[in-house]
């Protein structure tokens, strides 16, 4: 079944306007992706698509109601799991007519589905989930967790149209996959909103939402960027093609005005030599000067349009073109052994020890190692172990002395409580002035407007951001780069521009991701699995 959005707008509370008069269509069948940077509308438009906002204008058009998985959960923590997968009412009609108190109602909202129980844990088994309590409160449940309860739901009730807000977040490798193969199987049309990128590649149609349409691109995400780099390498020969103009154009004036000086200069000779009547040579001088001013307003007229359409190519190239972050580089040599570890485990306080086999393993310099297992199975706890943060329980742990830069997903290294500008003095070892610290703001992006903003305000691209210009005032560089699950958070456009600085880092990495696109392109070249 398909859905389609016709004239729809939305305007907040607040009178803001989100997006106006836009036209969407997934054919029936069809697998689209809608994407766009962070607040752009995105999870708004998929609740205004499934139902959940009344649209300020417009109309959407389904045949039947869509199956919605919001990215954020927690606001269904209060319902059962048998709530939140949608079958409470006939699960209490089961167990009301087994219990021999059957009613003509409870009969009728059974609709013969005996096998209704077995068929739910068959479904929650699908994703890996154990036999649960169907009873049991979904804000008992792991973020990972209650994502796979909705997506059990839409097979439990074989949805036709389904509506997923980056239903891959809090997924495990593991989990990942049957949701890639949940998708490529399934009859159902689909519109995702997400940041994967090996779920984006599974899509057939990539819609972007631009602030007044949008725009169509009949592929993957793979091909959606590279009709992204067609566009901007189109942009780029049409922004020189105009600044030669402009060029031209002025010197076409120059040469226009000093050939019309001599002219002048001429005229006013001969008008002597001639012995022109003063009135007479007076008027060729009105004339000559009239039609030089006239000459000069077309071509300043041509030149000011020309230089406000090379301004606004600029605009638009710079809009579009990913922002280039260089992170300075470790000066340790390639191969110095950073930490040793044999024979090591580590258990937390009443608990058995995280890990089947103890660890032995050496980090050197330069290595790129991703760290990868399923949730608990002690990844970041790892991390924690060869940065000095934990000590193991058992087992023997050598560092040697190097300087390590941590980055999380919630980065947990900016103060919510500072501005932006004082983040980044906090981080300001290299006693750069004011204006070069504002500087170093405009370059990485940050409009003027929110350099006294909050960085609780932030988004999570915005403090990537921020966090690698604390990068570029410090002092020191890092001789160790450690990545835990960095692109949760970003959205699309932030995620090249982490990946584009984490590649060209000269140190050691240390990654914790379930983004396999992410770990090939920062050139990953040892993995460590746990669990």
């Amino acid at each position: 079944m398909s859905i389609v959005a016709n004239h729809l707008s939305y305007t907040h509370p607040d009178g803001e306007t989100l997006f106006l008069d836009l036209h969407l269509a997934v054919p029936g069948g069809g697998k689209a992706s809608l994407v766009g940077p962070n607040g752009a509308g995105k999870s708004t438009l998929l609740r205004l698509l499934a139902g959940q906002l009344p649209p300020t204008a417009g109309e959407v058009l389904r045949p039947e109601p869509p199956y919605y998985v919001p990215q954020h959960l927690g606001q269904y923590d209060a319902l059962t799991v048998a709530e939140a997968l949608g079958v409470a009412d006939k699960l209490r009609a089961l167990h009301a007519i087994l219990a021999g108190d059957a009613t003509a109602e409870q009969f009728a909202r059974l609709d013969d589905d005996w096998s209704i129980e077995e068929r739910v844990q068959t479904a929650l088994a699908h994703w890996q989930l154990p036999p649960l309590d169907l009873h049991l409160p979904l804000g008992a449940l792991s973020g990972g967790e209650k994502t796979k309860v909705f997506l059990a739901g839409a097979q439990l009730h074989g949805a036709g149209l389904m509506l997923l807000d980056e239903p891959s977040n809090h997924l495990d490798a593991a989990s990942r996959q049957l949701l890639y193969d949940f998708l490529r199987r399934t009859p159902a049309t689909v519109l995702v909103v997400s940041h994967d990128r090996a779920l984006l590649n599974l899509v057939d149609l990539t819609l972007e939402l631009l602030p007044d349409e949008v725009a169509v691109y009949g592929g993957n995400y793979d091909f959606y960027q590279a009709q992204k780099q067609v566009q901007l390498a189109a942009l780029q020969a049409q922004l020189d093609a105009t600044a030669k103009t402009l060029q031209q154009a002025r010197q076409k004036a120059r040469d226009v005005a000093e050939q019309r000086h001599k002219q002048d200069a001429r005229g006013t000779a001969q008008g002597q030599k001639k012995g022109l009547p003063r009135i007479v040579a007076g008027h060729l001088k009105r004339q000559a000067e009239q039609s030089s001013a006239q000459l000069r307003e077309v071509h300043h007229a041509k030149i000011d349009g020309l230089s406000q359409d090379v301004q606004q190519l600029r605009t638009q190239l710079r809009e579009q073109q990913a922002l280039r972050i260089d992170l300075s580089h470790s000066a340790l040599h390639r191969g110095k052994v950073l930490v040793e570890a044999e024979g090591v485990n580590f258990a937390y306080a009443g608990q058995p020890p995280l890990w089947a086999q103890p660890l032995t393993l050496q980090l050197r310099s330069g290595q790129r190692l991703r760290i990868e297992g399923p949730n608990g199975a002690g990844k970041t706890t790892l991390v924690k172990l060869l940065t000095g943060q934990l000590v193991p329980t058992t087992g023997q742990l050598h560092r040697a002395a190097f300087t390590s830069f941590y980055l999380d997903q919630e980065y947990s290294l900016i103060d919510n409580q500072l501005t932006v500008f004082e983040q980044l003095q906090r981080y300001n070892s290299r006693q750069l002035l004011e204006h070069e610290l504002k500087t170093v703001l405009h370059y990485h992006q940050f409009a003027r407007e929110s350099w006294d903003r909050p960085c609780a305000g932030l988004s999570g691209g915005e403090k990537l951001k921020l966090i690698l210009c604390c990068l570029t005032v410090s002092n020191r560089a890092p001789d160790l780069l450690i990545l835990d699950e960095p692109t949760n958070n970003l959205d699309l456009p932030s995620q090249q521009v982490l990946t584009d600085a984490v590649r060209s880092f000269q140190g050691t990495l240390l990654l914790i991701s379930h983004d396999q696109p992410f770990a090939d392109d920062i050139g990953v070249d040892e993995t460590l699995t746990l669990g």
